[in-house]
């Protein structure tokens, strides 16, 4: 490797580690940049604020645990990451993970949590394994989306319609269903009403008015509304008391070895939700603004988001797509703008955090339902229902898997039947076809005739169990066996094995097997299964077959 090359790579690598903030920076960065991200980072702001305390308190904690989220792990995803337009908060993928955290391993659970994903992420982004982390299939992330709707509005039944459980609200769905159910009989008609006022007004002011800021509005209003009128609903300050006006000093969480073990089924099921979410979110980006987001060390980013967070009290960071597709409508030139919509919910609280007292959960509960309602993508789910078998299968297993069972096991099942279809589409596109083949070889050893058959497609373990039993029944007679691979782009070990396997057999019936056009990377995996000269003959062109077919 010369000089030049390895210069190249090593450039490659630093590149693949770098912020998006530093890049952005070199490019130059102007004032009006700045005043196009000030705009943009207080819009998101806006929209972060109240979303950032109903997740919160929908996950099972304080509401201003949901603004050190917001505040720590937004200001670092944006200045570490390595996408441009990526907002880190908390998530409404979360509420149902880190809910079953609280009731199971407490508060200090959550965050040890925590601080383990965030380790784990970054040893992940250093591994480059955000690489992968992309390939999710499309049905996968569709059924897992809609799945956490479902959970996130199931969750806000409770304070949706003001009821009063006998116990504790159940993490199970079905056991959920059934203790809202029982307590039917407790609805608070004025906390369904605030809630449905809520809705009415989140979805009228985005209609008529598309560049207000709809949520904000909505929540001022049903504060303002229930405290003016003394409506008897409960609040923010009535369950939880008065948000303070800063984070808290940062500490460490309390290590020993129960407690590690006790967190770290959670902390592995945050960092592979986290990866996924963070890298979705990225992607949405992309499409929207034409840009390149680095995988690797957004993983990077987030991980040391989730530390910081968790040093503050709060809990899981990660990418969040409404919040990232605001900031690029917004207008926004680059991570400032995420790192000002973090400092704009910090003022917040230093000025207003009093007044959040007075915000009733019911309206809270109805700004979840719209966000419930606006991620299930609805259309695209019906349309991969529709489309086939095999995406219909992967995307109603995920979902069911997501919203019956698990998030983690959803993705993981999701992600291996996805494989699984597109290796039977992939084996359904290798074919193999006759270019010359005698009517009626002899069985005598004597015919020499030609057989010529080319392969279409990559040859993998797949396509091999299908096609090579087509490739034994053409060797039953002793000939000149030609294999065309000028159209195959890939061979994996099962298949080089394969053929391997079929020279042999026409070897014993005094044949001799030739591989044509084979490309370089596709001939050194046929030799290292042994398929190697004089058991196969390799040659550029039916010439070169000819040439040593003279020769035998």
């Amino acid at each position: 490797m010369n000089d030049k090359t390895m210069q190249t790579e090593t450039a490659g690598q630093t590149s693949e580690f770098m912020p998006k903030l530093v890049t952005v920076l070199r490019e130059g960065y102007t004032g009006r940049d700045l005043r196009a991200d000030v705009l943009a980072g207080l819009t998101v702001a806006i929209v972060a604020l109240p979303l950032s305390m109903a997740i919160a308190i929908a996950s099972g904690v304080g509401p201003e645990r949901g603004l050190y989220t917001t505040i720590i792990g937004g200001f670092l995803v944006s200045a570490l990451g390595g996408s441009r337009f990526q907002i880190g908060g908390p998530a409404g993928a979360f509420i149902v993970l880190v809910s079953a955290c609280v009731m199971q391993i407490g508060i200090e659970g959550l965050i040890l949590a925590t601080f383990l994903s965030g380790l784990f992420l970054m040893v992940a982004g250093a591994l480059r394994l955000g690489t992968y982390i992309k390939f999710i299939p499309y049905p996968v992330t569709v059924g897992f989306t809609a799945g956490i709707a479902v959970i996130i509005f199931a969750s806000q039944m409770k304070d949706l319609f003001g009821l009063n459980l006998a116990g504790p609200e159940p993490a199970e769905i079905v056991h959920k269903v059934g203790a809202l159910w029982a307590a039917r009989g407790t609805v608070t008609p004025v906390a369904f009403v605030v809630a449905l006022a809520t809705i009415g007004l989140i979805l009228g002011v985005k209609r008529l008015r598309p560049g207000w800021p709809n949520l904000l509005i909505a929540i001022v209003t049903a504060a303002t509304v229930v405290a003016v009128m003394g409506l008897p609903v409960e609040t923010i300050g009535s369950r939880f008391g008065a948000l303070p006006r800063l984070p808290p000093i940062p500490a460490v969480p309390q290590i020993s070895t129960g407690a590690v073990m006790a967190a770290l089924p959670y902390a592995v099921s945050f960092t592979l939700l986290g990866a996924i979410e963070s890298l979705l979110s990225a992607v949405v980006a992309d499409g929207m603004s034409g840009r390149q987001h680095r995988s690797n060390i957004e993983l990077v980013a987030q991980g040391v988001a989730n530390v910081g967070s968790a040093l503050f009290g709060g809990f899981c960071v990660t990418g969040t797509i409404a919040r990232t597709a605001t900031n690029v409508r917004a207008g926004s030139r680059g991570p400032v703008s995420g790192m000002l919509h973090a400092l704009f919910v910090l003022g917040f609280m230093l000025v207003a955090a009093p007044l959040a007292a007075f915000i009733p959960l019911a309206a809270l509960a109805g700004l979840l339902a719209v966000v419930a309602w606006n991620m299930a993508e609805k259309e695209e789910f019906w349309a991969l229902v529709k489309s086939s078998k095999g995406d219909a299968m992967v995307v109603i297993v995920t979902f069911l898997l997501v919203v019956f069972r698990d998030l983690t096991e959803g993705i993981v099942v999701g992600f291996a039947l996805g494989g699984l279809v597109f290796i039977r589409r992939m084996s359904d596109a290798a074919e193999v076809e006759a270019a010359s083949v005698p009517d009626q070889p002899e069985r005598g050893g004597g015919d020499r005739d030609r057989v010529v058959y080319r392969l279409h497609g990559p040859y993998f373990f797949g396509a091999a169990a299908r096609l090579g039993t087509v490739l034994d029944r053409i060797a039953d007679y002793p000939r000149a066996f030609v294999v065309d691979f000028s159209d195959v782009p890939f061979i994996d070990s099962s298949g080089a094995r394969s053929f391997e396997l079929l020279a042999h057999k026409v070897a014993r019936k005094g044949g001799q097997l030739y591989l044509i056009g084979t490309r370089p990377e596709v001939r050194l995996t046929l030799l290292a299964q042994g398929a190697y000269e004089p058991l196969v003959q390799f040659a550029a062109d039916l010439d070169g077959v000819d040439a040593a077919e003279a020769a035998r």
